[in-house]
C-alpha cells in the first residue's frame, strides 16, 4: 500500500512525526549545472542565493538579465507586464473561471475586511495614550511559477494588503511555458487590485524587490511562497526589508475517527500530496478500520490524477496513517507537530477545539475541506509551515500593518511617575535618563520649552 499504516507510535515519532529540516544539498543536476553557469562557480543554495542577492543589488537589471537567460534560458524584452496584458488575461477567461476568482476574491475581501484593526486614543489615568495602526507603504508580492500556476496565491497576498490599506503592490511572477507570465495569474492580479506586474522569478525577483532596480522598485515588505531559492533569498534579505515567512513545503495533518468517510479522507491526503514531492499528508485515527479503508481509497484515486508522480513520491517520503488509541492523543500529536493544516473529521469537532494549541488553520468536520480554504473560504491560504504554527500565524492584515504608540502625559500624571521613573533609570545604571526626568521636576515651568 502507498500510504504507509503505522500501529507503533514510537515508530511513527521518529519518522512522519518528526520534523526535519530540508535536505538543501540534493539539488537536480540540471539545477546545479544552471547554477555553475550561471555564478562561475559549484556552490550550495544558501552561497547561491547569497551570490545571485549580492550581483542584482549592484548590477541592477544587468544581473536580473544574465540570470533569466542562465535559468529560463531567455530574457524578457520588458521586465513589466503592460496593465493592458493583464486587462486581455481578464477578458480572455472562461466565464466561469472569471466568476470564480471574483466570489474567491470578494469572500477574502470580506474576511479580512472584519479582521481589520482599528487605531485607538482613550485618556488613561491623567495623560492619552493609543495606538496608530498604519499601512506599509510598498509591499512586493512574490506568485510563483514552475509546476503550477497559483492565481489564488495572488489573491490570498494581494487582497488582506489592499484591505489594509498598502499603498503600492507589487507583484514578481515568472514567465510561464509559453514564454510569458500565466494569463490566469494576470487576471487574478487585476481582480485582486496589484498595481504593477514584473516578469521575474526566482532569488532575483526577491532581491530587485529588496534592493530595487532601474526597471523594479524597492519595496517594504516582501510576501508569498516559493520553491528553496526564494525562502533563501526572503530569509537573506530579512532587515532590509520586512517578510511574511520562510514558506516551506505545504502540509496537512487530519484527525479522524469511525465516523469518517475513507473515501474523502483519501481525497483529502491526495489533494495536499500533490503540491510537491516533499509535501506532508497524515493521517491519525483511533479506528485502524478506517485506517485501511483509506489506504485502499488511495490506491484507488490516484490512479486517475495527473500529478500521481509527485503524489506518490510525496506519500513515500513523508506521507502515512497513525493508528493511536484515542482521539485525545491524536491531538496531543497534532500539537506537537504544529501543522499548517488540522482536520478535524470527528463526530464533535467544537468539543475538541479548546485541545488544539497550534495550527495555521483548522478545519472543523467533514465538508470543511482544505481545498475549499485554498480558494474559496476567505482566510489566506499562506500559512505558516514547518511547525512555526507555535509561534506563527497565518497571513492577515496585520501583515501589512505597523503600529505607533500614542504618548501625552499630563502634568499630574507626570508627577506620578517621574520619581519611579528616574529611581528606576538610575537602576539600571543610565544617569542621563534619570536626569532628563529629574529637571523637569525640579523646574516644570521649563517643560513646554524642553524639545
Amino acid at each position: 500500500m502507498l500510504l504507509r499504516i503505522f500501529d507503533d507510535l514510537d515508530t511513527a515519532r521518529q519518522t512522519i512525526l518528526c520534523r526535519r529540516p530540508t535536505a538543501a544539498a540534493s539539488l537536480p543536476p540540471a539545477v546545479r549545472e544552471s547554477l555553475r553557469r550561471a555564478l562561475g562557480a559549484d556552490l550550495e543554495p544558501e552561497e547561491a542565493v547569497a551570490a545571485i542577492i549580492a550581483a542584482v543589488r549592484t548590477e541592477g537589471d544587468r544581473a536580473l538579465a544574465r540570470f533569466c537567460a542562465a535559468f529560463d534560458g531567455r530574457v524578457p524584452e520588458s521586465w513589466e507586464v503592460p496593465p493592458a496584458e493583464l486587462d486581455r488575461a481578464l477578458a480572455s477567461l472562461p466565464a466561469s473561471t472569471r466568476a470564480a476568482l471574483e466570489l474567491a476574491a470578494y469572500r477574502v475581501r470580506r474576511f479580512h475586511e472584519r479582521a481589520l484593526p482599528r487605531s485607538w486614543i482613550e485618556p488613561d489615568s491623567g495623560g492619552t495614550f493609543g495606538q496608530l495602526f498604519r499601512p506599509i507603504e510598498r509591499v512586493g508580492v512574490y506568485a510563483p511559477g514552475g509546476r503550477a500556476a497559483y492565481p489564488s496565491t495572488v489573491l490570498m497576498t494581494v487582497i488582506p494588503a489592499r484591505v489594509a490599506g498598502v499603498e503600492q503592490i507589487v507583484l514578481c511572477t515568472p514567465d510561464g511555458v509559453r514564454g510569458s507570465p500565466e494569463p490566469t495569474v494576470l487576471a487574478a492580479a487585476r481582480v485582486a487590485g496589484v498595481d504593477r506586474v514584473f516578469r521575474v522569478g526566482g532569488a532575483q525577483a526577491i532581491a530587485a524587490l529588496a534592493f530595487g532596480t532601474d526597471s523594479i522598485p524597492r519595496v517594504d515588505k516582501i510576501v508569498g511562497p516559493g520553491n528553496l531559492f526564494v525562502a533563501l533569498a526572503k530569509k537573506q534579505v530579512y532587515g532590509t526589508v520586512g517578510i511574511d515567512q520562510i514558506a516551506g513545503p505545504t502540509e496537512t495533518v487530519i484527525i479522524a475517527d469511525a465516523s469518517a468517510s475513507p473515501t474523502a479522507l483519501a481525497a483529502d491526503l491526495l489533494a495536499q500530496a500533490e503540491h510537491d514531492p516533499l509535501a506532508t499528508a497524515i493521517l491519525l485515527t483511533d479506528a485502524r478500520a478506517v485506517a485501511e479503508a483509506t489506504a485502499c481509497e488511495v490506491e484507488r484515486q490516484i490512479a486517475t490524477l495527473p500529478r500521481r508522480e509527485i503524489i506518490r513520491q510525496s506519500l513515500e517520503s513523508t506521507g502515512g496513517a497513525v493508528v493511536v488509541p484515542t482521539i485525545e492523543l491524536a491531538i496531543e500529536l497534532a500539537n506537537a507537530f504544529a501543522p499548517e493544516h488540522l482536520c478535524l473529521a470527528i463526530r464533535d469537532p467544537w468539543a475538541y477545539l479548546p485541545r488544539v494549541k497550534h495550527a495555521g488553520g483548522i478545519f472543523l468536520g467533514e465538508r470543511s475541506a482544505e481545498a475549499i480554504g485554498d480558494y474559496t473560504a476567505g482566510p489566506s491560504h499562506v500559512m505558516p509551515t514547518g511547525g512555526t504554527a507555535r509561534f506563527a500565524s497565518p497571513l492577515g492584515v496585520h501583515d501589512f500593518l505597523k503600529i505607533s504608540s500614542i504618548f501625552d502625559i499630563s502634568p499630574t500624571l507626570f508627577e506620578q511617575l517621574g520619581p519611579p521613573t528616574a529611581l528606576l533609570a538610575r537602576a539600571e545604571g543610565l544617569d542621563a535618563h534619570a536626569a532628563a526626568v529629574q529637571l523637569r521636576q525640579d523646574d516644570p515651568h521649563r517643560q513646554g520649552d524642553i524639545g
